[in-house]
């Protein structure tokens, strides 16, 4: 069986990563991130072993490879209980599927907006 090289998030073979370069400042953040491919690799592995939940928050973690980390926590911060709106939590799934082209992780939001919405937990509409 041929493995294929993991690849970090530019493209970077993790096996020209060196200590060095990291600690020279040669490196990007970018040439030390996971890629969505690594991720999808590493889903389909979970997959294979039974490890299915994994496998899908894998796959949801490689739709949002692409995202910025100002993006994500603001992402996080709308999915605490309280700080969004049902309806805005309905738009963010709705922009994460469109914009981002994340439909995994936009039915997960979707899922929790109806919980949270179900159970009194999202902000009241101004």
């Amino acid at each position: 069986m041929t493995t294929q090289p993991i690849r970090t998030l530019s493209g970077k073979n993790i096996d020209e990563i060196e200590l060095q370069q990291i600690l020279s400042g040669e490196l990007s953040a970018e040439d030390l991130r996971i890629s969505a491919e690594t991720l999808r690799m590493q889903a389909e592995a979970a997959e294979k072993a039974g490890y299915r939940q994994v496998a899908q928050n894998l796959r949801r973690a490689a739709e949002l490879t692409g995202i910025s980390n100002r993006e994500l926590f603001e992402i996080y911060d709308q999915l605490r209980p309280g700080r969004a709106s049902y309806e805005q939590l309905l738009a963010l799934a709705q922009r994460l599927e469109t914009t981002h082209r994340a439909p995994l992780t936009a039915a997960f939001v979707r899922h929790g907006a109806e919980v949270y919405h179900r159970c009194g937990i999202t902000r009241k509409a101004e």
